[in-house]
Protein backbone atom coordinates (compact mmCIF):
# COMPACT_ATOMS: atom_id res chain seq x y z
CA UNK A 1 0.00 0.00 0.00
CA UNK A 2 1.36 3.76 -0.93
CA UNK A 3 2.16 5.75 2.05
CA UNK A 4 -0.06 8.48 2.70
CA UNK A 5 2.97 10.75 2.77
CA UNK A 6 4.14 9.36 0.11
CA UNK A 7 5.41 12.30 -2.91
CA UNK A 8 4.15 15.14 -0.59
CA UNK A 9 5.62 17.93 0.70
CA UNK A 10 5.21 18.53 4.47
CA UNK A 11 6.11 21.37 6.62
CA UNK A 12 6.53 20.65 10.01
CA UNK A 13 7.01 23.56 12.59
CA UNK A 14 8.53 23.30 15.87
CA UNK A 15 10.51 20.55 13.96
CA UNK A 16 13.77 20.68 16.06
CA UNK A 17 11.99 20.02 19.23
CA UNK A 18 10.79 16.55 20.87
CA UNK A 19 7.77 16.06 18.77
CA UNK A 20 8.72 17.60 15.79
CA UNK A 21 12.07 15.92 15.03
CA UNK A 22 10.63 12.74 15.57
CA UNK A 23 7.49 13.53 13.55
CA UNK A 24 10.18 14.35 10.66
CA UNK A 25 11.84 11.59 11.05
CA UNK A 26 9.21 9.02 11.17
CA UNK A 27 8.40 11.25 7.59
CA UNK A 28 11.76 10.28 6.05
CA UNK A 29 10.73 7.19 5.62
CA UNK A 30 7.35 7.36 4.12
CA UNK A 31 9.13 8.69 0.58
CA UNK A 32 7.82 12.23 0.86
CA UNK A 33 8.74 14.84 -1.90
CA UNK A 34 10.06 17.67 0.79
CA UNK A 35 10.02 17.86 4.32
CA UNK A 36 10.46 21.38 5.57
CA UNK A 37 11.95 21.90 8.87
CA UNK A 38 10.33 25.22 10.02
CA UNK A 39 11.63 26.55 13.32
CA UNK A 40 13.78 29.41 15.11
CA UNK A 41 16.35 28.25 16.98
CA UNK A 42 19.05 28.27 14.64
CA UNK A 43 21.86 25.85 16.78
CA UNK A 44 18.82 22.96 17.29
CA UNK A 45 18.57 23.09 13.15
CA UNK A 46 22.16 23.03 12.90
CA UNK A 47 22.14 19.64 15.52
CA UNK A 48 19.85 18.28 13.75
CA UNK A 49 21.81 19.07 10.10
CA UNK A 50 24.52 16.95 11.88
CA UNK A 51 22.70 14.02 12.71
CA UNK A 52 20.71 13.63 9.53
CA UNK A 53 22.51 15.69 7.03
CA UNK A 54 21.22 17.05 3.72
CA UNK A 55 19.07 14.76 2.31
CA UNK A 56 16.96 15.37 -0.98
CA UNK A 57 13.91 15.50 0.64
CA UNK A 58 14.91 17.98 3.95
CA UNK A 59 14.70 21.92 3.74
CA UNK A 60 15.73 23.98 6.62
CA UNK A 61 14.01 27.42 7.28
CA UNK A 62 14.71 29.50 9.99
CA UNK A 63 11.60 31.34 11.31
CA UNK A 64 8.75 32.37 14.01
CA UNK A 65 4.95 30.86 13.79
CA UNK A 66 4.65 35.14 15.14
CA UNK A 67 5.64 35.96 11.48
CA UNK A 68 2.83 35.29 9.41
CA UNK A 69 4.85 36.82 6.40
CA UNK A 70 7.33 34.07 6.87
CA UNK A 71 5.14 31.41 7.21
CA UNK A 72 3.35 32.11 4.20
CA UNK A 73 6.80 31.61 2.31
CA UNK A 74 7.61 28.51 4.36
CA UNK A 75 3.85 26.98 3.35
CA UNK A 76 4.68 27.53 -0.42
CA UNK A 77 3.23 24.12 -2.68
CA UNK A 78 2.97 22.56 0.68
CA UNK A 79 0.18 20.01 1.41
CA UNK A 80 0.19 19.08 4.87
CA UNK A 81 1.26 21.01 7.80
CA UNK A 82 2.29 19.59 11.28
CA UNK A 83 1.91 22.55 13.67
CA UNK A 84 4.30 21.47 16.73
CA UNK A 85 5.55 24.97 17.80
CA UNK A 86 4.39 26.25 20.54
CA UNK A 87 5.77 27.20 24.33
CA UNK A 88 4.95 24.21 26.48
CA UNK A 89 6.86 24.37 30.46
CA UNK A 90 3.82 25.10 32.73
CA UNK A 91 5.84 27.29 35.03
CA UNK A 92 7.67 29.54 32.29
CA UNK A 93 3.72 30.31 30.77
CA UNK A 94 2.06 31.29 33.88
CA UNK A 95 5.41 34.11 34.99
CA UNK A 96 5.59 34.90 30.60
CA UNK A 97 2.15 35.18 30.00
CA UNK A 98 1.50 37.11 27.41
CA UNK A 99 4.31 35.26 25.54
CA UNK A 100 2.35 32.04 25.26
CA UNK A 101 -0.59 33.75 23.98
CA UNK A 102 1.84 35.32 21.19
CA UNK A 103 3.12 32.08 20.54
CA UNK A 104 0.34 29.27 21.49
CA UNK A 105 -2.52 31.69 20.27
CA UNK A 106 -1.78 34.46 17.58
CA UNK A 107 1.21 31.91 16.36
CA UNK A 108 -1.43 29.47 15.20
CA UNK A 109 -3.92 31.45 13.75
CA UNK A 110 -0.65 32.53 11.76
CA UNK A 111 -0.20 29.36 10.72
CA UNK A 112 -4.08 29.10 9.51
CA UNK A 113 -4.08 31.98 7.94
CA UNK A 114 -0.90 31.22 5.77
CA UNK A 115 -2.29 27.35 5.14
CA UNK A 116 -5.88 29.28 3.55
CA UNK A 117 -3.64 31.58 1.53
CA UNK A 118 -1.09 28.65 0.06
CA UNK A 119 -4.08 26.18 -0.47
CA UNK A 120 -2.89 23.50 1.88
CA UNK A 121 -4.55 20.32 1.89
CA UNK A 122 -4.47 19.30 5.58
CA UNK A 123 -3.47 21.18 9.30
CA UNK A 124 -2.70 19.36 12.29
CA UNK A 125 -2.14 21.15 15.36
CA UNK A 126 -0.52 19.21 18.23
CA UNK A 127 -2.07 19.47 21.36
CA UNK A 128 -1.64 18.20 25.66
CA UNK A 129 -3.66 17.48 28.18
CA UNK A 130 -3.30 20.94 29.97
CA UNK A 131 -5.69 21.80 27.00
CA UNK A 132 -8.31 19.85 29.19
CA UNK A 133 -10.25 22.32 31.55
CA UNK A 134 -7.22 24.24 32.02
CA UNK A 135 -5.60 25.15 35.36
CA UNK A 136 -2.62 26.97 33.77
CA UNK A 137 -2.18 29.46 30.97
CA UNK A 138 0.01 27.10 28.62
CA UNK A 139 -3.20 24.66 29.31
CA UNK A 140 -5.39 27.96 28.44
CA UNK A 141 -3.29 28.96 25.48
CA UNK A 142 -3.59 25.29 23.71
CA UNK A 143 -7.18 24.91 24.25
CA UNK A 144 -7.39 28.47 22.72
CA UNK A 145 -5.61 26.90 19.64
CA UNK A 146 -7.60 24.07 19.36
CA UNK A 147 -10.52 25.80 19.40
CA UNK A 148 -9.00 28.12 16.40
CA UNK A 149 -8.35 25.24 14.45
CA UNK A 150 -12.15 23.96 15.18
CA UNK A 151 -13.45 27.28 14.01
CA UNK A 152 -11.29 27.80 10.80
CA UNK A 153 -13.24 24.90 9.63
CA UNK A 154 -16.56 26.60 9.86
CA UNK A 155 -14.77 29.75 8.05
CA UNK A 156 -12.53 28.12 5.38
CA UNK A 157 -15.38 28.81 2.70
CA UNK A 158 -14.29 27.69 -0.53
CA UNK A 159 -11.21 26.28 0.53
CA UNK A 160 -10.41 22.72 0.40
CA UNK A 161 -8.87 23.02 3.30
CA UNK A 162 -9.55 20.59 6.32
CA UNK A 163 -8.08 21.47 10.16
CA UNK A 164 -7.79 19.38 13.28
CA UNK A 165 -6.43 18.83 16.67
CA UNK A 166 -4.37 15.79 18.22
CA UNK A 167 -4.12 15.86 22.09
CA UNK A 168 -1.69 13.76 24.03
CA UNK A 169 -0.28 13.53 27.29
CA UNK A 170 3.78 13.40 28.61
CA UNK A 171 5.61 11.88 25.77
CA UNK A 172 8.39 9.97 27.71
CA UNK A 173 11.86 11.94 27.68
CA UNK A 174 10.66 15.26 25.58
CA UNK A 175 13.40 18.01 26.09
CA UNK A 176 13.02 19.81 29.63
CA UNK A 177 10.47 16.73 30.90
CA UNK A 178 10.69 15.01 34.30
CA UNK A 179 12.25 11.45 33.03
CA UNK A 180 15.50 13.24 31.62
CA UNK A 181 15.54 16.00 34.36
CA UNK A 182 15.38 13.04 36.95
CA UNK A 183 17.94 11.31 35.66
CA UNK A 184 20.44 14.06 35.76
CA UNK A 185 19.64 14.22 39.57
CA UNK A 186 20.49 10.63 39.89
CA UNK A 187 23.52 10.94 37.82
CA UNK A 188 24.47 13.88 40.24
CA UNK A 189 23.91 11.70 43.28
CA UNK A 190 20.47 12.97 44.09
CA UNK A 191 18.31 14.39 45.43
CA UNK A 192 15.61 13.80 42.88
CA UNK A 193 13.28 16.60 43.55
CA UNK A 194 9.92 14.88 43.76
CA UNK A 195 6.53 17.79 43.79
CA UNK A 196 3.97 15.04 44.72
CA UNK A 197 4.74 10.93 44.87
CA UNK A 198 0.89 10.75 44.42
CA UNK A 199 0.59 12.57 41.50
CA UNK A 200 -0.80 10.40 38.53
CA UNK A 201 0.36 11.29 35.12
CA UNK A 202 -0.70 10.11 31.31
CA UNK A 203 2.85 9.04 29.57
CA UNK A 204 3.86 7.49 26.53
CA UNK A 205 7.05 7.25 24.47
CA UNK A 206 7.65 10.07 21.59
CA UNK A 207 8.20 7.43 18.63
CA UNK A 208 4.12 5.88 19.50
CA UNK A 209 2.98 9.31 19.76
CA UNK A 210 4.00 10.68 16.63
CA UNK A 211 2.83 6.63 15.18
CA UNK A 212 -0.94 8.05 16.38
CA UNK A 213 -0.22 11.52 15.31
CA UNK A 214 0.23 10.51 11.68
CA UNK A 215 -3.16 8.00 12.28
CA UNK A 216 -5.23 11.51 13.10
CA UNK A 217 -3.38 12.89 9.99
CA UNK A 218 -4.88 10.26 7.77
CA UNK A 219 -8.24 9.59 9.52
CA UNK A 220 -9.14 13.87 10.00
CA UNK A 221 -11.84 14.75 8.44
CA UNK A 222 -12.02 18.30 9.57
CA UNK A 223 -12.89 20.01 12.90
CA UNK A 224 -12.33 16.93 14.70
CA UNK A 225 -10.16 16.24 18.42
CA UNK A 226 -8.56 13.26 18.49
CA UNK A 227 -7.36 12.13 22.15
CA UNK A 228 -4.56 9.60 21.78
CA UNK A 229 -5.38 7.22 24.87
CA UNK A 230 -2.37 6.22 26.88
CA UNK A 231 -0.97 4.43 30.26
CA UNK A 232 -0.48 6.35 33.35
CA UNK A 233 1.97 5.89 35.81
CA UNK A 234 2.36 7.44 39.38
CA UNK A 235 5.29 9.89 39.96
CA UNK A 236 6.32 7.45 43.11
CA UNK A 237 6.45 3.98 41.23
CA UNK A 238 8.02 5.97 38.07
CA UNK A 239 10.85 7.39 40.05
CA UNK A 240 11.33 4.39 42.62
CA UNK A 241 11.90 2.49 39.36
CA UNK A 242 14.43 4.85 37.62
CA UNK A 243 16.40 4.95 40.72
CA UNK A 244 16.61 1.33 40.51
CA UNK A 245 17.50 0.92 36.49
CA UNK A 246 19.70 4.65 36.97
CA UNK A 247 21.91 4.41 39.59
CA UNK A 248 23.82 1.28 39.03
CA UNK A 249 24.94 2.36 35.51
CA UNK A 250 26.66 5.95 37.14
CA UNK A 251 28.25 3.33 39.82
CA UNK A 252 25.73 4.85 42.38
CA UNK A 253 23.93 2.61 44.96
CA UNK A 254 19.98 3.05 44.47
CA UNK A 255 19.84 2.85 48.24
CA UNK A 256 21.95 6.35 48.51
CA UNK A 257 19.56 8.22 46.37
CA UNK A 258 17.45 10.84 47.90
CA UNK A 259 14.16 11.90 47.26
CA UNK A 260 13.25 15.19 48.37
CA UNK A 261 9.38 16.30 48.01
CA UNK A 262 9.27 19.94 46.40
CA UNK A 263 5.41 20.56 46.73
CA UNK A 264 3.46 21.52 43.45
CA UNK A 265 4.51 24.03 40.86
CA UNK A 266 2.36 27.20 39.84
CA UNK A 267 -0.09 25.78 37.49
CA UNK A 268 0.22 22.30 37.69
CA UNK A 269 -2.31 19.61 38.90
CA UNK A 270 -2.13 16.25 40.73
CA UNK A 271 -4.28 14.74 38.60
CA UNK A 272 -4.08 15.43 34.37
CA UNK A 273 -6.92 14.89 32.25
CA UNK A 274 -7.45 13.73 28.86
CA UNK A 275 -10.86 14.46 27.80
CA UNK A 276 -13.63 16.70 29.79
CA UNK A 277 -17.22 14.91 30.74
CA UNK A 278 -18.44 17.96 27.64
CA UNK A 279 -16.00 16.94 25.48
CA UNK A 280 -17.12 12.97 25.67
CA UNK A 281 -20.89 13.87 25.24
CA UNK A 282 -19.25 14.48 21.25
CA UNK A 283 -16.75 11.24 21.29
CA UNK A 284 -16.78 8.00 19.15
CA UNK A 285 -14.21 5.26 21.10
CA UNK A 286 -11.31 3.72 18.76
CA UNK A 287 -8.82 1.22 19.30
CA UNK A 288 -5.99 3.56 19.86
CA UNK A 289 -8.11 6.71 20.30
CA UNK A 290 -11.22 9.43 20.84
CA UNK A 291 -12.27 11.23 17.84
CA UNK A 292 -14.49 14.27 19.75
CA UNK A 293 -16.78 15.85 17.11
CA UNK A 294 -16.72 19.57 16.87
CA UNK A 295 -20.29 21.23 18.70
CA UNK A 296 -20.02 23.03 15.28
CA UNK A 297 -20.99 20.70 13.41
CA UNK A 298 -24.39 20.12 12.27
CA UNK A 299 -23.80 16.42 12.11
CA UNK A 300 -22.38 16.26 15.13
CA UNK A 301 -25.22 14.11 16.55
CA UNK A 302 -26.52 12.07 13.83
CA UNK A 303 -25.34 8.72 14.71
CA UNK A 304 -26.02 8.24 18.69
CA UNK A 305 -25.06 4.26 18.77
CA UNK A 306 -21.48 5.14 18.29
CA UNK A 307 -21.18 8.05 21.11
CA UNK A 308 -19.64 7.60 24.81
CA UNK A 309 -21.46 8.23 27.37
CA UNK A 310 -20.67 12.11 29.22
CA UNK A 311 -17.28 10.18 31.22
CA UNK A 312 -14.42 12.31 31.85
CA UNK A 313 -10.76 10.48 30.53
CA UNK A 314 -8.66 11.46 33.58
CA UNK A 315 -5.49 9.89 35.32
CA UNK A 316 -7.11 9.77 38.49
CA UNK A 317 -9.49 6.71 37.34
CA UNK A 318 -7.26 4.73 35.39
CA UNK A 319 -5.25 1.80 37.04
CA UNK A 320 -1.66 3.31 37.37
CA UNK A 321 0.91 0.66 34.99
CA UNK A 322 2.88 -1.45 37.63
CA UNK A 323 6.47 -1.52 38.37
CA UNK A 324 7.32 -4.53 36.17
CA UNK A 325 5.69 -2.44 33.10
CA UNK A 326 7.32 0.87 33.66
CA UNK A 327 10.28 -1.13 34.20
CA UNK A 328 10.21 -2.52 30.41
CA UNK A 329 9.45 1.33 29.13
CA UNK A 330 12.15 2.96 31.18
CA UNK A 331 14.65 0.24 29.38
CA UNK A 332 13.17 0.67 26.08
CA UNK A 333 13.98 4.42 26.54
CA UNK A 334 17.03 4.60 27.88
CA UNK A 335 18.59 1.99 24.77
CA UNK A 336 16.29 4.91 21.75
CA UNK A 337 15.40 8.06 23.58
CA UNK A 338 19.04 9.65 24.25
CA UNK A 339 17.44 13.54 25.01
CA UNK A 340 19.23 14.41 27.73
CA UNK A 341 23.51 14.74 28.74
CA UNK A 342 22.49 11.95 31.50
CA UNK A 343 20.44 9.59 29.00
CA UNK A 344 23.08 10.02 26.55
CA UNK A 345 25.69 8.59 29.17
CA UNK A 346 23.48 6.10 30.05
CA UNK A 347 22.96 4.47 26.45
CA UNK A 348 26.97 4.88 25.79
CA UNK A 349 26.98 2.58 29.28
CA UNK A 350 24.47 0.16 28.44
CA UNK A 351 25.96 -0.11 24.71
CA UNK A 352 29.18 -0.78 25.93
Amino acid sequence: MSSFFKDKTILVTGATGSIGSEIVKQLLKENPKTVRIFSRDEHKQFLMRQRIGDPDEIRYFLGDVRDQPRLVRAMEDVDYVFHCAAYKHVPLCEYNSFEAVKTNVIGTQNVIEAAYQQNVKRVLFVSTDKAASPSNVMGATKLLAERLMTSAMSSRGQHPIIFSSVRFGNVLGSRGSMVPTFCNQIQAGGPVTVTDPAMTRFIMSIPDAVSLTFTAMEQMKGGELFILKMPVVRLSDLIDVLIEEVAPVFDKDPASIEKRNIGIRPGEKMQELLMTAEEAQYATDSEKMFIVRSALDPFVGENPSTQLSSEAYNSATITPMRSEDIRVMIKQFLKNSPLSIAVQEVELKIDS
